[in-house]
């Protein structure tokens, strides 16, 4: 895995590279965000191809879990990828939501992330 790092307006934000899926349960994304945070990490950008498939059908708990870690420490992340190839009503609905909020976002690529990130306060 390799961080990226990035600067939007206070804020050192931690980009995730890899080949390989990073986010395969709620324990490997608790590591991964207390790794982060030690680092002085406090928000997140993750590639959809970093995450398990099973993350984006929502009846398999596996968001709700990842996306619970985020909450209890803190940790905003940015998921950036391709979401039109999940054409489930429940998760288009979750994505359109989680975008209101600040915790969790869904964009299409790096650079409306970071957009995003600048506007949150």
């Amino acid at each position: 895995m390799e961080v990226i790092t990035h600067i939007a307006g206070a804020y050192k934000i931690a980009e995730l590279q890899a080949d390989t899926v990073l986010l395969d349960n709620a324990d490997n994304a608790l590591q991964i965000f207390v790794d982060l945070y030690y680092q002085d990490y406090e928000r997140v950008i993750v590639h959809e191809k970093n995450i398990i498939p099973a993350f984006f059908d929502l009846s398999s708990g596996i968001a709700g879990e990842i996306l619970q870690k985020c909450s209890n420490y803190k940790m905003h992340m940015y998921i950036v990828g391709d979401f039109e190839k999940y054409p489930g009503k429940s998760i288009r609905d979750f994505i359109f939501e989680s975008n209101k909020g600040k915790l969790v976002n869904f964009h299409p690529t790096v650079a409306a992330a970071l957009e995003k990130f600048n506007q949150v306060k």
